[in-house]
Parts: C-alpha cells; structure tokens; sequence
C-alpha cells in the first residue's frame, strides 16, 4: 500500500450512505493516535459548560473513578465504531450511553453540544496536527456519522453539515463556559490522570497538556497562561511528529481503542454490556430508535 492509498478509498465512498466505512478508516488507519487525542480534549472541553461539569463533579465519576470513566467511555465509543450502529456490540453500546444519560437531568442543548465536540475538534486537531488534513469529502462523512449517532441516542435539532456543527458548537461555548468549582475539580482529576500515565515525567506531560488548551478553556477553569514558551515547544513538537508520520507506510491492520495503552481498567476483557455506570435510581429504557435486543458478544 501506499501512503494515500485509504484516502483514495475514501473518494470512492459515499459520506452519507458509507460514513461509518469513511469514519472507521479515518479513525482507526489514517488518524488513530491524533484521533484518541482530540476526543479526549472534545470530552474535556464539556467540562466548561458549567451545566456539565457540575454534573459530573456530582456523580464524582471523573473525580473519584477517573480511570474507569476514561475507559468505559473510550470503549463505548470504540464499539459503535467497530461493529456499527447495527451490529450486537455496538447497539449495546448505544443501549447503555443511552441507560446512563436517562439517569440524570441533561438538556437537549448540552447533549448536542458534546456531539458537537465529537465532529468539531477532531478536524480542528488534525488541522494543526494531523499529517494530512481532513478533506470536504471526509468532513461530510464524519458529519453524517454523528448525526446518526446523535439519531440513536434521541437528541433533537440535531445540526446537518459539519459547519453546521462547528457554528453550533462555537455559539455554545460563547454563551456558556464559565467558571464552576465542581468542573475545576473534574478537570484538575482528568489532567492528572493523563499525566499520571507516564509516571515521574507527570508533570512535564501535565504542562504539555495545558499548553494545548486554548485561552477559553484557560479562562473558564482559572488556569494560569503557560508560558508562550511552553506553548510553542509542546505545538512545535506536535508538528514534528506529524512530518514524521507522513512519511511511514499507511496502517495496513485497524487499531481500534481497545487496543491503546490508556484503557487500563480491563485486563481480562470486557463486555459492553457491563461499561458504564449502573446507578441505584435510573429509569429503565432503551434506545430511542427501536432496534433489535441481544446481549453483548
């Protein structure tokens, strides 16, 4: 294979009826790393809604469990991606994405907000970042590919196109980031537990990390500036990396979530049917869209 060769596959796919197809190669051949990264930023950058990030400071997941909420995530994510919104593992997934959100007050608003993240920041990240940009072609699948997740997990007004979702997004984050003390403390846990990854370098990846937000998600957590410094050494670096990936082979084998270092919780394996939080008080239900049963291979 050559280096362009999956993106040559892309073009010949449709974004609408092949966006799951166009979506799996982007993120599991052409931008596996780059893509893992910016979902964790997309999640991140939720915790500044104050509406957010109070909420998950309540339920003390991201403060208490950091680990197991990173991984129950990514994987729940990872399924749809892997076995497609009609295959056993990944309607379980959105089966139990849906489960858990019923436990709590969440607004239409906020729950589209944070798909928008998903399609947004991606493309964002791998403007700077990626060794190729996303084109208009992949822009629309990945589009298509949410609106369809956010179809299965009932959100409503749901935007179109991928500047539909970017507008959208940048109009929430205008109205509502703000200052909360419980999403402050969600961040600080989520900060270091990336860090922590990497043991005594710690604080050397927890600097790097916070010369990648931006001045908005600085502001509303009440971060001190990094220093430009900082900033330009860790964005320099990024940009190394990405020259350099360009000129390796293309990914010729998937590489799935599952398969990262990070997810650590489960060792022994996983059903899908069993991530995620189970919470004493929440309603019964399944997907909004109706959908056949099955338990989770």
């Amino acid at each position: 294979m050559r280096r362009y060769d999956w993106l040559r596959e892309i073009r010949r796919l449709d974004p609408e009826r092949d966006c799951l197809r166009i979506y799996r190669i982007i993120a599991t051949h052409e931008f596996p790393w780059d893509v893992t990264r910016a979902l964790e930023l997309a999640l991140y950058r939720t915790y500044a809604v104050p509406s957010i990030g109070r909420l998950l400071a309540e339920t003390a997941e991201l403060t208490g469990r950091t680990q197991k909420r990173y991984d129950d995530t990514a994987l729940l994510l990872d399924a749809v991606v892997e076995h497609g919104f009609d295959g056993e593992d990944g309607r379980t997934a959105i089966r139990r994405i849906n489960q858990m959100h019923r436990s709590y007050d969440i607004s239409n608003e906020d729950m589209r907000y944070v798909l928008c993240t998903f399609v947004v920041v991606p493309k964002r990240w791998l403007d700077e970042y990626g060794w190729r940009r996303l084109t208009a072609h992949e822009q629309h699948a990945v589009a298509a590919y949410y609106r369809t997740l956010g179809r299965h997990m009932g959100i409503t007004e749901l935007p179109q196109t991928y500047r539909d979702f970017e507008q959208c997004l940048d109009a929430y984050e205008e109205a509502h980031f703000g200052w909360d003390e419980g999403a402050r403390r969600v961040s600080d846990a989520t900060l270091d537990l990336m860090a922590g990854w990497y043991g005594p370098l710690a604080p050397v990846v927890r600097g790097a990390s916070m010369a990648l937000l931006d001045d908005s998600l600085l502001d509303a957590f009440r971060y001190e500036r990094p220093k430009p410094a900082v900033q330009k050494a860790v964005r320099t670096a990024l940009k190394l990396r990405a020259k350099a990936v360009r000129l390796l082979p293309p990914r010729r084998a998937p590489h799935y979530a599952r398969q990262n270092p990070e997810i650590k919780g489960y060792p022994n394996g996983f059903r899908v049917s069993e991530l995620g939080t189970f919470p004493a008080s929440r309603r019964t239900g399944t997907c909004p869209v109706p959908h056949g049963e099955g338990p989770a291979a």
